[in-house]
């Protein structure tokens, strides 16, 4: 704040330095004023916001500014030869530079902006529909993410907004030993993706929305603010973008579309890890993670038995196959018949 303070008191003093006249005072003390309000407003509230600007919106800005300049310099050549007033040339001269930099900076945020939409140098179209993926905070500390981008899957930028770097370290700070462990795993994975995996450029934005306080609001809005796609394995995340129109990828549901098909009829090799809740039943795991409940197998408890596949029930959290141990539902056939 200090540095801001003397910044400002400097920007007035030399506002008052360059246009000081003896002869003309009152112009002299209307010119520091205008040039501590530009400065008060640039330092107070145009640079708190630059963390929301883009490099390439900035060099819009900036270009914007060159050129506003550039323009003002032939404006000013040739007004001199107009019929406007000597006491008033000043006024004016202010009046088509604020203009022409007002101008600059508003062409300049724009093509930056559309600049920042563009992939591979083209502008996203229906034949060019690829959108920036976002990362949030469940999917880096999954770390599945990172095998898929391995496995190239997942190629070019890849955006993670500040305020989600922010809410990781927040975790891996946390006194819950758990929690810790899961913030440092979080940016152990990102630092992975960063200098181990060549086919993404992990790219940390400063896009942020300071009126909006939860991470997966700003996480909707800035997917809405570049037409990206949100990367997560929060459902919550999947539904509340969903409602607002904002496409989400979630490596549940693609984990889950890729495990293998199992039919009714199928025979397999199962280890009985434990009880099962009904009566008799036994648990086992295929190799992908799904959960196979066997009946009758409670008395198998740590054996490898084979079963077959009655059915196959599909859930919001993944797939249930139910089996019963090969060659029972023979003898309940034969018991029928007798």
């Amino acid at each position: 704040m200090l540095i801001k303070l003397l910044v400002l008191a400097l920007v007035t003093f030399l506002g008052f330095f360059f246009s000081y006249s003896p002869e003309n005072v009152d112009f002299s003390i209307k010119i520091t004023i205008l040039f501590g309000a530009l400065a008060a407003i640039f330092i107070f509230v145009v640079e708190p916001s630059t963390d929301d600007v883009s490099p390439k919106a900035a060099a819009g800005i900036a270009g914007g500014i060159v050129a506003a300049s550039v323009l003002f310099i032939l404006v000013r050549e040739v007004t001199s030869y107009s019929p406007i007033p000597a006491e008033y040339a000043p006024y004016s001269n202010i009046a088509a530079l604020l203009v022409l930099l007002y101008t600059g900076i508003a062409i300049g945020i724009k093509k930056g902006a559309e600049a920042d939409h563009r992939v591979g140098g083209k502008f996203s179209s229906k034949k060019n529909s690829f959108k920036t993926m976002i990362l949030d905070t469940s999917v880096i500390i999954d770390g599945r993410i990172a095998d898929v981008a391995e496995a190239g899957f997942i190629t070019g930028e890849v955006l993670v907004p500040k305020f989600i770097i922010k809410e990781l370290q927040y975790i891996a700070d946390s006194g819950e030993p758990i929690k810790r462990v899961r913030g440092r795993r979080g940016l152990d994975i990102l630092k992975r993706m960063q200098q181990d995996i060549t086919t993404v450029n992990i790219k940390i934005t400063g896009h942020d929305f300071p009126k909006v306080r939860e991470a997966d609001l700003k996480l909707v809005e800035l997917a809405k603010k570049i037409n990206g796609v949100i990367v997560t394995n929060d459902s919550n995340l999947n539904k509340v973008a969903g409602l607002q129109g904002v496409k989400v990828l979630n490596l549940n549901e693609l984990s889950n579309a890729l495990k293998p098909i199992v039919l009714p009829g199928e025979t397999m090799n199962i280890l009985i890890a434990k009880e099962g809740k009904e009566e008799k039943q036994g648990i086992g795991y295929l190799e992908d993670g799904t959960m196979v409940v066997v009946d009758d197998a409670r008395n198998r408890i740590g054996k490898q038995i084979e079963v077959s596949v009655t059915s196959v029930l599909q859930t919001p959290t993944g797939r249930m196959v139910f089996s019963k141990i090969k060659g029972t539902e023979h003898n309940m056939v034969s018991e029928l018949n007798g």
